[in-house]
């Protein structure tokens, strides 16, 4: 369902690409510096989702936007709290007078909290915010086939993780008395409704709809994560075994070494073995880690995904 590619070399800025199966567009999570980001790339961006804006995540909007310009339709960003402003700063210290209403437009959403989110609209060539609002919803994205939620982590500054969950898909086993036919959507609807009662017709015989619900067969969608930077401390960790638990695939911070706790504390960031332990509590099926500090040589990351997989496993 879902593929993601860390774009950013181990030394870059962390950027990962996600796409989806069958679907026209890609999704960008962070916006780092990364080189292997291409023109195409960006412009076939439907969404991106910032964590939060300290410069090695949002270093890269601006070639982003550059490359954007021009493709004349919506893009979403969703970040924390603050950066509706943020962008639209960072958007207006440009000259745009030879860019016309319509040539881009960005709906930006700022998490309020798991259930809440501020939006407002920015397009050349003045970039007022229009369409301001506030939206009471736990799904922050949705698209035909998926979905996307999220949890507000602790970073010393909002920090925001990501679960993207494909649609669960209902199948109907059709017995031998049974042939297709309108029905099959009808229990379906009911299904999702969880309408009993419904009266269902199958070959001028009326059943009530909870009488045909053992013929439902629920294909649960996939689930992908993205958590990066957190204190590795006990709410956060609560806050991730509540999203992420049972999860195909996560991308996880691990910032620092085992050696380097000291610093991941101070810096409200997690290290190796916590973030692998957090992985194994959660039950992930393939975790990977990812954005390692800077500090670090080929060898240092080569220990430090070591220790997270011993912890991981």
């Amino acid at each position: 369902m879902f593929k993601a590619e860390i774009i950013s070399e181990p030394n870059e800025d962390i950027c990962i690409l996600l796409k989806v199966e069958n679907h026209s567009f890609n999704y960008i999570c962070e916006c780092g510096e990364a080189k292997n980001l291409s023109v195409k790339d960006c412009q076939n961006t439907n969404a991106i989702f910032i964590s939060h804006t300290h410069i090695d995540h949002f270093v890269n909007f601006d070639t982003i936007l550059r490359h954007q310009i021009g493709i004349q339709r919506r893009v979403v960003i969703v970040g924390p709290l603050g950066i509706i402003n943020q962008i639209q700063n960072r958007i207006k210290s440009y000259c745009w007078n030879l860019i016309a209403k319509g040539a881009i437009s960005y709906e930006i959403r700022e998490i309020i909290n798991e259930n809440e989110y501020n939006s407002a609209v920015l397009q050349p060539p003045f970039w007022e915010k229009e369409e301001e609002k506030t939206v009471s919803e736990a799904i922050i994205f949705k698209e035909k086939k998926f979905s996307v939620t999220c949890s507000v982590l602790d970073h010393k500054t909002n920090s925001i993780a990501y679960l993207f969950k494909g649609n669960d898909a209902i199948k109907i086993t059709l017995e031998k008395e049974f042939t297709p036919g309108k029905w099959v959507a009808e229990l379906k609807t009911a299904f999702d409704e969880n309408d009993k009662y419904k009266e269902i017709n199958i070959n001028e015989k009326l059943y009530n709809s909870k009488d045909l619900f053992h013929l439902i067969n629920i294909k649960k969608g996939k689930k992908l994560g993205i958590i990066m930077d957190h204190a590795a401390h006990e709410e956060n960790h609560l806050k991730i075994k509540h999203l992420f638990t049972n999860c195909n695939e996560v991308y996880m911070e691990c910032f620092y070494k085992n050696d380097d706790k000291e610093f991941a504390i101070k810096n409200y960031h997690s290290y190796a073995a916590k973030s692998g332990e957090i992985m194994k509590l959660c039950n992930v099926d393939k975790a990977i880690p990812v954005h390692f500090s800077r500090k670090y040589n080929e060898q240092d990351i080569t220990e430090l995904i070591a220790e997270f997989e011993a912890a991981k496993n």
